[in-house]
């Protein structure tokens, strides 16, 4: 198959939607922050997207931001995905000078999956951070396995390892193998508000006490308030630090 790739192409942005209306589950698609300055990705940032293909097929999409950051790696902050979109639209207005690349999402097209693809994809995100003369990528990374164990702490679950001594969450492994360093928890990457009825709809569960409850795809609990009539998501992530 001929591989091909694609940056800072405006058409990106129509594959990505497309491809992430398949991978995401439906409670993800409504973090309030990422909605409000998603649009700058494709207006203020497209040399930072990206896509590949095999033949015609879109094999996948990678989004991520410039932000400008001076203190230690160890101090990012918990706001995570959210803070990082929130700093770039600013930092763009302040004509700051970004020296590091924030990932927002890497999406690989599920019938390529398990073709060693996202190693490539975290190839190319270096490759748009070396063309832009940017020397490090940071992501918040949302482990591939976590939601089939909600309940334990993230940070628990980032030191979990396989038989082999090596970590037991296949995206975080891709990451250590890959250069990436761990170098904390964001604890609250992404924030998912909404009506009880809402929550409804997007996960096709019935909530009728107040409480926590785990749904599918989550990592971690949701937490439900039948008084007031709100739902609440708080989703931890993982700092992961490539240097280009």
């Amino acid at each position: 198959m001929k591989y091909k790739t694609k940056i800072g192409d405006k058409n990106i942005e129509q594959e990505q939607y497309e491809l992430g209306r398949k991978s995401w589950a439906e409670f993800m698609q409504h973090d309030s922050i990422v909605e409000k300055y998603w649009s700058s990705l494709y207006t203020d940032f497209l040399n930072f997207q990206f896509a590949s293909y095999f033949d015609d097929k879109i094999a996948g999409v990678g989004n991520s931001i410039p932000i400008h950051w001076e203190d230690n790696f160890k101090n990012l902050p918990a706001g995570g995905l959210d803070w990082a979109m929130e700093k770039a639209v600013s930092d763009f207005e302040k004509e700051r000078t970004p020296n590091l690349l924030v990932a927002v999402q890497i999406l690989i097209n599920p019938e390529l999956r398990s073709k060693g693809l996202s190693y490539q994809f975290i190839d190319l995100m270096k490759q748009v951070a070396r063309a832009q003369g940017i020397k490090y990528i940071a992501l918040p990374v949302r482990p591939t396995q976590k939601h089939l164990y909600p309940l334990i702490d993230m940070e628990e679950y980032s030191k979990w390892t396989n038989q082999k001594g090596e970590p037991f969450d296949s995206w975080i492994r891709v990451h250590l193998n890959s250069g990436g360093e761990i170098v904390s928890v964001c604890s609250k990457s992404m924030t998912i508000r909404g009506t009880v009825n809402e929550w409804e709809k997007w996960t096709g569960l019935t909530f009728q006490s107040s409480g926590l409850y785990t749904i599918e795809k989550a990592l971690c609990p949701i937490e439900i308030n039948i008084e007031k009539n709100f739902g609440e998501y708080i989703e931890p992530n993982i700092w992961i630090i490539h240097k280009v």
